[in-house]
C-alpha cells in the first residue's frame, strides 16, 4: 500500500495541529511568579551558608540547596522562554498586568542571589551575574515607577508585591560592596530605602482603610519582612561590618515585623494553597540570615536561640511550600489560567 500525505489545510492536518496546540497549550500559562521559587530556595541556601560560618553546621546543606535553586532557575527560565517564543501576547499580558509585572524583577533578583552565592567560588562569574542582575533590576524599577506615575490605579490594586521592583534594590550591596563597587551599591540601597518607606505607607493605607487583601494575596504580607531584614544585611556590608545604631534599628524593625507576622499565624494557616505561598519563603530566609549576622555580632545565648530557631522555621516553611507546590504540579493546578 502506498502512503499518501494529506494535503495542507485538510481536516487531518488541522486535527494534527489542534492536537499539538492542545498538548503544549499549558505553556501559555507558565506563571512569572515561578521565579519566586528560585528566590526562596536561593535565600535558604545563603541562610545555611551563613549558618555554616556562624554556627559551624555542615556546608553541604547550603551547597545542596543552592544547587537545587540553580536547577529550578534553569528549568523555569527554559519554560518561560518557550512561553515567550510560542505565546508572546501572553507574556505581554503578564507585563501589562498591575500585579504580575511586579514579579518580573524576581528574575534579576535571582541573579543577584546567585552572585552572592558564587562570590567565594568565582569572582568573575559573580561579577557577571551581579552586573546583569543590577542593570536589569534598575530598568524594571524605572518601568514600574514610570507606570505608577503615568497610569491610573485603584487603591485596592496596591499590595506588598509592589515592593519587589524598587525595594528589591536593597539586595544589590550584599555582593556589590565585596565586588569593589561601594558607590553603586549605595545608589541602589538609597533607592530601596526611600521606596520602602513610601510603599509601606501606601500598602498599610490600602489594608487599613480599604479592606483586607484577597486570600490569594495574603501571603504577600510576608514581603513586608524582607526590606528591613535584607536592609540590615546590606547596610552591614556598606558600613564595613560595624553594627551601629542604624543597623540595630533595621534589625529591630525586622524583628518586630516577624513577631507581627507570627501573631497572625492563624490567618496564614487558613489561606488555601496558591503559588503566592512562595511569598513566605524569601523573607523568612532573609530574616534567618539577619538573625545569624546579629548573633555573630552579639554572641549571646538568646541570639543563638533566635538565630537557630529562625533558620529552622525558614527551612520548615520552604519545605512545606515546596511540598504543596509539588502536589499542585502533580494535580495539574499550576499551569492553568488565572
Amino acid at each position: 500500500m502506498v502512503e499518501t500525505t494529506p494535503p495542507a489545510g485538510s481536516a487531518t492536518d488541522r486535527n494534527h495541529l489542534e492536537t499539538g496546540t492542545a498538548a503544549w497549550g499549558w505553556l501559555a500559562h507558565v506563571p512569572i511568579p515561578l521565579f519566586a521559587v528560585v528566590m526562596g530556595l536561593g535565600g535558604l541556601g545563603l541562610a545555611w551558608r551563613k549558618a555554616h560560618e556562624v554556627l559551624a553546621v555542615p556546608s553541604t546543606i547550603a551547597d545542596a540547596v543552592l544547587l537545587l535553586a540553580a536547577v529550578c532557575f534553569a528549568a523555569v527560565s527554559v519554560l518561560y522562554t518557550v512561553k515567550a517564543i510560542r505565546y508572546w501576547p501572553e507574556v505581554l499580558a503578564d507585563f501589562e498586568h498591575p500585579v504580575r509585572i511586579a514579579f518580573f524583577p524576581t528574575i534579576p533578583i535571582s541573579l543577584l542571589i546567585f552572585a552572592i552565592a558564587l562570590l567565594p567560588v568565582h569572582t568573575g562569574a559573580s561579577l557577571t551575574m551581579w552586573t546583569t542582575g543590577a542593570v536589569v533590576l534598575l530598568a524594571l524599577a524605572l518601568v514600574a515607577v514610570n507606570r505608577w506615575i503615568t497610569h491610573t490605579y485603584e487603591i485596592k490594586q496596591a499590595n506588598p508585591a509592589w515592593f519587589i521592583p524598587v525595594v528589591g534594590t536593597i539586595l544589590v550591596p550584599v555582593a556589590g560592596v565585596r565586588l569593589g563597587l561601594p558607590e553603586v551599591s549605595w545608589l541602589f540601597f538609597g533607592i530601596g530605602c526611600v521606596f520602602w518607606l513610601v510603599l509601606f505607607a501606601l500598602v498599610l493605607n490600602r489594608i487599613i482603610f480599604h479592606g483586607q487583601l484577597p486570600a490569594r494575596f495574603l501571603p504577600t504580607l510576608f514581603i513586608l519582612l524582607a526590606p528591613p531584614a535584607v536592609g540590615y544585611v546590606a547596610y552591614l556590608q556598606l558600613n564595613g561590618g560595624i553594627q551601629d545604631g542604624f543597623a540595630r534599628g533595621l534589625f529591630a524593625c525586622a524583628l518586630f515585623t516577624a513577631l507581627l507576622l507570627a501573631s497572625m499565624g492563624r490567618l496564614f494557616l487558613n489561606v488555601p494553597f496558591f503559588l503566592s505561598w512562595w511569598a513566605y519563603t524569601f523573607p523568612a530566609a532573609a530574616f534567618a540570615i539577619a538573625t545569624l549576622l546579629y548573633h555573630d555580632h552579639i554572641g549571646t545565648t538568646a541570639t543563638a536561640v533566635l538565630a537557630t530557631g529562625t533558620l529552622l522555621i525558614a527551612t520548615a516553611i520552604i519545605a512545606v511550600v515546596a511540598a504543596r507546590t509539588g502536589a499542585a504540579l502533580r494535580r495539574g493546578q499550576v499551569f492553568i489560567p488565572e
